[in-house]
């Protein structure tokens, strides 16, 4: 009799927390955005038949069920704390390294995609002959910061790719080298913690490298007052991850000591605005949108810079805060991203008067696939 006492307590129970999980399922609206993750959540899918013989109904389901779960930041939040508990130093692809910095594991892609995307590149730049051709690719902190990572840690260096890509250029492609000037200061807080970007400063040193091989002369830091502007970021990588209980970035402004003057047109929506620097989204959960206001199709940056030169930058948002320290050496700034932007570069840069081309991008970004960058074939 006892037993089926506990037997039926047990059922009980197991009623309620399912009732409970499903009036609270009920009660709670779908959201769209989850802040934690930094990620547009699945909705409800649109039944129709088609769609359930074909199986993609019950698979959608399933992933709308799987982000409108009730209370998922903290079960996540729950799940991740045990994992670590429990010596668990990876989660979604990112490391728990030392001194708190999460690290992205890095898969090197095959040889032929990255044959594939150096072709698109050496394509765009025959087509071009008149037009000088740069670019930066910046290894990530997984691989210059590669002594935090936890021992034994299953991920792929960068180098590798990094070299091939390189060997595979076209000689009238100028290749920007920041590997060295990286790691020679990877003591110093050159990449966030919690986010996948670099940090301002390791931006400058990048800066002061592209100055050396597009032939202008960088400036030396005295020219610029460092402010700092949070020191409450989380970043993406602490968003995909889930570690928690850990200690927040600062983000670092290099303002020009003499105050210069913009006109930055933001051209998909004919918007302007006469600052680089966009304050009011420190207040949300991306903080790195301070930047140029985030990520976009095309921006025309107009300087107060004493000569007539023209920069087309293509770009990933590695490039948004070091686009700051250009500003002194360019007229104009053509900034594209190519996930957004449909047009074709090339009739941007005949009808723009560009006499510079850069493309600036982060290991990861240039080897995913498929790539914006394969539309310059």
């Amino acid at each position: 009799m006892k037993q089926r006492e506990i037997y039926h307590g047990t059922a009980l129970m197991l009623l309620l927390y399912i009732g409970g999980l499903a009036l609270l399922n009920l009660l709670t609206p779908d959201r769209v955005f989850s802040a934690s993750e930094n990620r547009m959540l699945e909705q409800a899918p649109r039944f129709s038949p088609a769609k359930l013989l074909e199986g993609r109904f019950t698979r959608d389901y399933e992933k709308y069920v799987a982000d409108q779960f009730p209370l998922r930041d903290v079960w996540i939040g729950v799940k991740t704390d045990l994992e670590r508990m429990a010596g668990k130093r990876d989660s979604n692809g990112v490391y728990l390294g030392k001194d708190g910095y999460l690290l992205q594991g890095f898969k090197a892609p095959q040889p032929e995609i990255l044959q594939k995307r150096v072709a698109a590149l050496n394509s765009f730049a025959a087509s071009l002959p008149e037009v000088p051709v740069y670019l930066m690719l910046v290894p990530n902190s997984v691989e210059i910061l590669k002594e935090k990572l936890p021992p034994y840690a299953p991920t792929d260096g960068q180098l590798g790719c990094l070299q091939q890509i390189r060997d595979s250029l076209d000689r009238r492609i100028g290749y920007v080298d920041v590997y060295d000037t990286l790691y020679s200061h990877r003591k110093e807080e050159i990449y966030y913690k919690t986010d996948h970007h670099w940090t301002t400063r390791g931006a400058y040193y990048a800066y002061r490298k592209l100055g050396e091989v597009m032939g202008f002369t960088p400036y030396d830091r005295s020219r610029f007052r460092v402010e700092k502007v949070t020191d409450s970021f989380y970043g993406s990588l602490s968003s995909k991850s889930g570690f928690r209980h850990l200690r927040p970035d600062s983000i670092e402004l290099y303002l020009p000591r003499v105050p210069e003057r913009y006109r930055v047109h933001y051209c998909e929506g004919n918007r302007v605005a006469a600052t680089l620097y966009f304050r009011e989204n420190l207040g949300k959960k991306d903080k790195y949108a301070v930047f140029l206001n985030g990520n976009h199709p095309l921006i025309k940056i107009t300087t107060a810079a004493e000569n007539d030169k023209r920069l087309l930058l293509v770009k990933d948002s590695y490039a948004n805060c070091l686009i700051p320290f250009l500003t002194g050496h360019f007229r104009e700034i053509y900034v594209v991203d190519l996930r957004y932007y449909d047009e074709d570069v090339r009739t941007l840069i005949r009808s723009g008067g560009i006499q510079d081309v850069l493309f600036l991008y982060n290991v990861h970004t240039f080897c995913e696939e498929p790539s914006p960058l394969d539309a310059l074939l």
